[in-house]
C-alpha cells in the first residue's frame, strides 16, 4: 500500500488546483491588455494576477507535500491550510478586480468594487502571514 495524504494536504492540493486554473485563465486578459496597448497600470495588474496566483498555487502544492511530515497537532495543520486557502481565494478575487477597476486597493475608504479590492488584499495579506507564521511554528516544533 502506498503513502496516503492527510485530508488537510488533499484540501490544499484541490484548492491549489482551483487557484492555478484561475491564474492561468487570467493570462488571457493579461495578453489582451498587452496587445491592446492598455495603460501600464492595467497591464501590470493583470501580470500580478496571473503570476502571483500561479506562485500561490505552487506554494499550496509545496505545503501540501510537507504537511504530513510535520509532527504537530491536526488543528495546527488545519490552521496552516485554512490560512493559505483563504489567502489564495482573497487574492484570486482582489487581483483581477484591481485590473478591472484600475484601483490598487492599497488605501482604505474606496467605493464600490475598489473597497472589495482593498479588503481582498488585506484579507489575503493577513491570512498569508498567519499561514506562514503557523508553518514556521509547526516546522520548529517538528525539529
Amino acid at each position: 500500500m502506498g503513502f496516503v495524504l492527510e485530508a488537510s494536504s488533499r484540501h490544499l492540493i484541490f484548492h491549489g488546483a482551483v487557484v492555478l486554473l484561475a491564474a492561468l485563465l487570467y493570462g488571457a486578459p493579461y495578453a489582451k491588455a498587452i496587445k491592446s496597448g492598455s495603460a501600464a497600470q492595467v497591464v501590470n495588474s493583470w501580470r500580478v494576477a496571473h503570476q502571483s496566483l500561479c506562485l500561490g498555487a505552487i506554494l499550496m502544492f509545496s505545503v501540501a507535500a510537507v504537511l504530513p511530515f510535520l509532527s504537530v497537532s491536526v488543528s495546527l495543520k488545519w490552521l496552516i491550510v485554512v490560512s493559505f486557502i483563504t489567502s489564495s481565494y482573497a487574492f484570486t478575487i482582489a487581483t483581477p478586480l484591481a485590473a478591472i477597476t484600475q484601483d490598487r486597493g492599497l488605501t482604505k475608504g474606496g467605493q464600490g468594487w475598489a473597497r472589495l479590492v482593498y479588503w481582498g488584499n488585506i484579507t489575503g495579506a493577513w491570512t498569508s502571514l498567519l499561514g506562514a507564521a503557523a508553518l514556521l511554528l509547526a516546522a520548529g516544533l517538528s525539529l
